[in-house]
């Protein structure tokens, strides 16, 4: 099957833009309860993953030799804006573990945060790698390979960091990936399915605080993540206004090229989302649509105007048009 169109823009009563896309919500088994567009479409889920790639961090027992609290697992699952609030606790977790920036291999990064980087711009400093996005995740690959005793290029394929990394994906996602591609951040990002990918998010919904060692650890992430949105993002952030929108019930987090998942507990789905032509603004709309569309999140939050159905304002404040579902989509 093919990708379905999900997201419309319309100007001037003229139909602009047209964003398609695949879907799938998992129920607590891993079944398929709703697609949209091919459930079996092979994806890089980018940094959606990123709570799947902190499992053995604290499978291996590394987070509890290290004392990791639950705003540092935050951070290991984040894609940050590069705020103080980002790079300050990043550069103390390695401090606390005996290393330091030149230690990380995610490379430097422009932050996104305005007065981070104003303060770059100002001083005539370049960013480092701490402001790098996925620096929370690379500090949690620094402290497990510190606990594997591993070599120091730990975003290598076949480093012990990514071979963890590649299990654990693969168990959760239920699915043996077909391959990898290199992250903006370094690291390898191993392929699944778009159903793949919705039954790992339905595994972390479903995880049991007190069951398993991979349900105790799943838990444990999501538990930090929603404690801690303004951590997995930043402000302004969709992952962080969805999860505050939903009151810490449920855990949404983007990647690269256009790709969300949510985990949502007490509903003990997931969800996974992706927009082919990789625009941002066309799945912030979509994931806010199916969130609305699964009952966990109220329609009427301004939260939805701000993602999906508010109008899009010419610079003076004009209206100038808007968003639409596609017809077929999620409504």
């Amino acid at each position: 099957m093919s990708a379905i169109p999900m997201i419309e823009l319309w100007r001037g009563g003229i139909l602009e833009s047209l964003h398609a896309g695949h879907a799938v919500v998992c129920d607590d088994r891993g079944r398929i309860v709703e697609a949209w567009g091919d459930p079996e479409a092979v994806i890089f889920p980018r940094s959606s993953c990123k709570m799947m790639q902190a499992l053995p961090l604290i499978e291996s027992g590394a987070a509890t030799a290290h004392g990791l609290t639950d705003a540092q697992l935050a951070l290991a699952c984040a894609s940050h804006n590069g705020a103080a609030i980002h790079t300050g606790p990043v550069e103390s977790w390695l401090a606390g573990i005996g290393l330091g920036e030149p230690d990380l291999r995610c490379g430097p990064q422009m932050p996104d945060d305005r007065e981070a980087r104003k303060g770059l711009i100002c001083s005539d400093t370049a960013p480092c790698q701490l402001h790098n996005n996925c620096s929370g995740k690379h500090a949690g690959f620094l402290t497990l390979n510190k606990h594997l005793k591993g070599g120091t290029e730990y975003v290598e394929p076949d480093h012990p960091v990514q071979l963890a990394v590649r299990d654990a994906f693969e168990e959760v996602t239920g699915v043996t990936s077909p391959g990898f591609g290199i992250d903006g951040c370094s690291a390898p990002n191993f392929a699944t399915t778009m159903h793949g990918l919705a039954r790992a998010a339905s595994r972390f919904a479903a995880a049991d605080p007190e069951g398993s060692p991979r349900d105790r650890a799943a838990a444990r992430l999501v538990r930090a993540m929603t404690a801690y949105p303004e951590l997995v993002a930043g402000e302004g952030r969709a992952c962080t206004n969805l999860m505050r929108a939903m009151g810490g019930k449920v855990a949404v987090k983007t990647g690269a090229e256009a790709v969300f998942v949510a985990i949502l507990p007490e509903l003990k789905r997931g969800i996974a989302l992706k927009i082919i032509d990789g625009g941002t603004r066309a799945s912030e709309a979509a994931i806010t649509a199916l969130l609305i569309r699964v009952g966990a999140l109220d329609r009427n939050h301004p939260v939805v105007d701000r993602h999906l159905t508010g109008p899009i304002l010419s610079r003076r404040g004009l209206y100038a048009g808007e968003m639409r579902l596609a017809p077929g989509f999620a409504a």
